[in-house]
């Protein structure tokens, strides 16, 4: 195992990973040392790389297992019950604002940041490897270690929660103004 070759494939990757691994987080010193564990695993478990496969998703998911196997990471996951979201779904499919339109508009910026940062760890991640990293579904599939078809339905239910987070804000203005 060559270390020098690990290091020329994997350091490009550097700060996508320390931003998922910062929004997992919320914390910039454990950010870090997530980040320099998942490092520190991946060159022990180099070996066992297959090569011509996507490092990329490999890298993420041993981020992802690690902060889900540390003891900040199992207390931030939250969840919520199938029903709950399918009817926030189906209450939001009307609306025409996409979260990533949002996004665009410098004026709400932080408040989509804020939003995310409400949201439960399962849907902050795979909109973060969908929208900031863009990576494909089955990338994402790959990293989360879901069938594509729930990368897909919870990239969905995750959008909707982080519109109806985003525009929250914006409904309370207006009926303090009336």
């Amino acid at each position: 195992m060559d270390p020098e070759f690990f290091e020329q494939l994997a350091m490009p990757l550097f700060d996508s990973l320390y931003n998922l691994a910062h929004w997992l987080t919320g914390d910039r010193v454990d950010a870090e040392d997530l980040v320099q564990e998942t490092y520190a695993k991946a060159l022990k478990g180099f070996k066992s790389f297959q090569e011509g496969t996507n490092l990329r998703a490999w890298m993420f998911r041993i981020l992802r297992n690690t902060f889900l196997t540390s003891r900040s990471g199992l207390a931030a996951r939250s969840t919520s019950s199938l029903e709950d979201e399918e009817e926030e779904a189906g209450a939001l499919a009307a609306h025409s604002i996409t979260p990533e339109s949002l996004l665009l508009r410098s004026e709400d910026r932080q408040r989509v940041l804020d939003a995310l940062a409400e949201l439960p760890v399962h849907y902050r991640e795979i909109l973060l490897l969908c929208e900031v990293e863009e990576l494909s579904y089955r990338e994402i599939a790959d990293v989360l270690s879901l069938p594509i078809g729930t990368v897909m339905s919870r990239l969905s239910r995750a959008r909707n929660s982080l519109r109806r987070l985003v525009e929250m804000p914006s409904m309370r203005s207006q009926h303090e103004s009336v």
